[in-house]
């Protein structure tokens, strides 16, 4: 994410082909599809209404945020709006644009809340998290990245992966080469049917293209645009941030769940970087932060155009076309 910041801020042409990025979220759908279990889905459903209400807690902070950020004129029309609210950023960027906002800047709030809550989530992810000794020096082993191979069902997650980006992206559902391999991989892994097999090379791979993508986003073109706003809109990120960290800690004191995997589930960032986090991250209940992520990306799908609509006429902007 890093390399790809400073390439696109230097006016590297560098561009991440649509075929890459998608792939890159299809397997990080099957990762999600792996790592959630029967268990984890029970405690999801039997805290519907606590996460429920954390996850409309989390858009309501951010749907005021952007109406602020519009009511004082600092980003035009419902632009605010989009940029603020938590979810997948590419999502939010096709909304945007279809709704007339500004998807430049919309472009620019989301990645760079990415990047604020992927470094604080690792920062965070240091505090509560003791690697075993060695943990660290086995990543330079060439055999930790190269496991041995069961060669069927790797060919079989092969297929999904593939199969769910084309069908994902001809759906034209937001992030849906992330979405139907998640759901798809994740039905047939609970029923036992389908051992998903992602090595860590593959992973890996599919990480380092999230980061490009998200990094080589900040053209220096994109920065120029937004640095009259850049002091405002980094205050809302922070905002947004101490909020979600709240709800976090009334999760922990609530259902009693570990300090970091209330954090991750909280926090207000895309669901593939937060699924990436928690999967590298030891002792973290990656199925119920996946859970609560997903929850609040679909009812920011759901609600998102309607709540754009609202902010609109109340701010005296453009409605959406159609509202």
């Amino acid at each position: 994410m890093i390399a790809g910041i400073l390439v696109g801020t230097n006016s590297g042409r560098l561009r991440i082909p649509a075929s890459g990025f998608w792939l890159a979220q299809a397997v990080i759908g099957c990762m999600i599809a792996e790592a959630v279990d029967l268990g984890t889905l029970g405690t999801v459903f039997e805290n519907a209404p606590v996460i429920v209400a954390v996850v409309l807690a989390v858009i309501a902070a951010s749907a005021l945020l952007g109406w602020l950020m519009s009511r004082w004129r600092v980003l035009p029309g419902t632009t605010a709006v989009w940029g603020s609210t938590p979810g997948a950023a590419s999502a939010m960027m096709l909304m945007a644009d279809a709704f007339g906002a500004d998807a430049r800047l919309v472009a620019f709030m989301q990645y760079l809340r990415v990047i604020f809550v992927a470094l604080a989530a690792l920062l965070v992810a240091q505090l509560f998290i003791e690697l075993p000794a060695g943990a660290a020096a086995a990543r330079f082993d060439p055999a930790y990245w190269f496991p041995p191979l069961d060669w069927v069902p790797f060919l079989l997650t092969l297929a999904l992966i593939v199969g769910g980006t084309v069908a994902g992206t001809l759906s034209r559902i937001p992030a849906g080469a992330m979405i139907l391999p998640m759901i798809v991989g994740g039905a047939l892994h609970l029923g036992g049917l389908l051992e998903l097999v992602l090595p860590p090379w593959l992973l890996g791979l599919s990480w380092a293209v999230i980061g490009w993508n998200v990094g080589l986003a900040f053209t220096r073109r994109i920065l120029l645009h937004a640095v009259r706003a850049l002091p405002t809109i980094v205050a809302s990120i922070l905002a947004l941030m101490v909020f979600s960290a709240g709800l976090g800690a009334l999760l922990v004191w609530w259902l009693g769940i570990d300090p970091l995997t209330a954090y991750l589930a909280t926090s207000p960032g895309g669901l593939d970087t937060i699924a990436i986090i928690a999967a590298a991250s030891s002792n973290v209940d990656i199925g119920f932060v996946i859970g609560l992520q997903t929850a609040r990306f679909l009812l920011v799908l759901a609600i998102g155009p309607w709540l754009a609509g609202v902010i609109a006429r109340r701010v005296g902007g453009d409605p959406p076309a159609g509202d």
